[in-house]
């Protein structure tokens, strides 16, 4: 992969980035009371919907044997993800769930280096610890500077397990990818991601949710699930997939820093009262944790690079 592949990729999870960034307002307009699992395995149908024709006759659309347990285990980790974010949000507080979640990064590069899918890198950890102390720093602020609310019990637990199976998304589809398991086409992985993912989140729907409850949605509704399922499902898992094919697991969730800085900004839109200076240390680095880590990556392509044109 040419270096101008690996700025497509890093410009993708930006993107990736924002518009999950931008669900969560999105989220907050849904009427009250709906069954935010069966919501869930909603939008990954339409999502699913909207990427099959986009993928019919593409290469690997029938997956092998071992792609199609591959698969399953990948919907598994978004299922346990979804299902445990849902079950603990009702147990926990924001602050601690967020707290929680940016181990992710660092979750995906131990998982990467059990699975041989990661190799050994000192300077890769600091960047992710970097952007970890960061993403800590805008929780904090987000929280007054109140850490007293932060705690850990049973909700905890769960959700960790839950940011554990989303670590592991990634780590999946790059072993799978490695060894040709699953499909080249990164749509292909995003349907079945979504297809897999979004029965067994129906499932638990229907056993932890109350399912008569779909009855109160309104076109609103509709439209504002519509619009998550195409761009905050669909497109974003086809931008992950697409960046897994070149970036690391690691560096594909290291852009999950990003964002709570992205709901930071929308925030401050939104009520520019609450700027101060106590959103600056975690906020800068943030960014400079995904800029050194794109000019880490930039780097070490250009150095496979010279040497093979050399060659040539």
């Amino acid at each position: 992969m040419k270096t101008q592949g690996l700025w497509a990729a890093h410009l993708g999870m930006l993107i990736w980035a924002l518009l999950v960034g931008l669900s969560f307002p999105a989220v907050g307009l849904l009427s009250e009371g709906l069954p935010p699992l069966l919501l869930t395995a909603l939008r990954f149908a339409i999502a699913a919907l909207a990427v099959l024709p986009l993928v019919w006759g593409a290469p690997g659309l029938k997956p092998s044997r071992q792609g199609a347990w591959l698969y399953a285990l990948m919907g598994l980790c978004l299922a346990g993800f979804f299902g445990t974010m849902f079950w603990a949000a009702h147990r926990t507080t924001a602050l601690s769930m967020a707290t929680l979640y940016v181990s992710v990064p660092l979750l995906a590069y131990g998982l990467g280096r059990f699975l041989s899918v990661e190799q050994r890198a000192l300077s890769l950890l600091a960047l992710l610890a970097l952007g970890a102390f960061g993403a800590l720093g805008l929780a904090w602020a987000e929280a007054d500077g109140d850490l007293t609310r932060m705690q850990f019990g049973l909700g905890e637990a769960a959700f960790f397990v839950g940011c554990l199976a989303s670590a592991l998304y990634p780590v999946l589809s790059k072993f799978g990818l490695m060894r040709g398991w699953l499909s080249p086409h990164a749509g292909v992985r995003t349907l079945w991601s979504l297809v897999l993912g979004g029965v067994l989140i129906a499932l638990l729907g229907l056993i932890f949710n109350h399912p008569n409850a779909m009855a109160r949605m309104t076109l609103s509704d509709l439209a504002l699930v519509t619009y998550l399922g195409l761009f905050s499902s669909g497109v974003t898992f086809w931008l992950q997939q697409r960046a897994t094919a070149t970036l690391t697991p690691a560096a594909v969730t290291a852009y999950g820093y990003l964002v709570p800085f992205v709901s930071m900004l929308l925030l401050f839109l939104q009520a520019p009262e609450v700027l101060s200076p106590r959103w600056l240390p975690g906020s800068v680095m943030v960014i400079l944790a995904i800029l050194l880590l794109l000019r880490r990556d930039v780097r070490m392509r250009r150095d496979v690079e010279v040497p093979s044109r050399a060659r040539s």
